[in-house]
């Protein structure tokens, strides 16, 4: 009987593969990476009847993703 694992660290410790799911639970903290993800603030659901309305609603999204840097700003 073998078993081959989906994760693993090669030998030596130098390379970790996860060929599975990585589940990161709340509160856990993961450091090495350069930035971290901040929620985008709250956009209510549409209630535009009319396609420039639908416009500024989702123009209003576009900004709320830039400021949490979620999306690159306009250039």
């Amino acid at each position: 009987m073998s078993y081959n694992a989906k994760n693993y660290t090669e030998q030596g410790g130098e390379k970790t593969v996860i060929g599975g799911t990585l589940e990161i639970k709340e509160g856990a903290l993961v450091t090495g990476i350069p930035s971290q993800f901040t929620p985008a603030a709250n956009q209510s659901d549409s209630t535009a009847t009319t396609i420039a309305g639908l416009v500024v609603d989702f123009n209003a999204l576009l900004a709320k993703l830039k400021a949490a840097g979620l999306m690159a700003a306009d250039s």
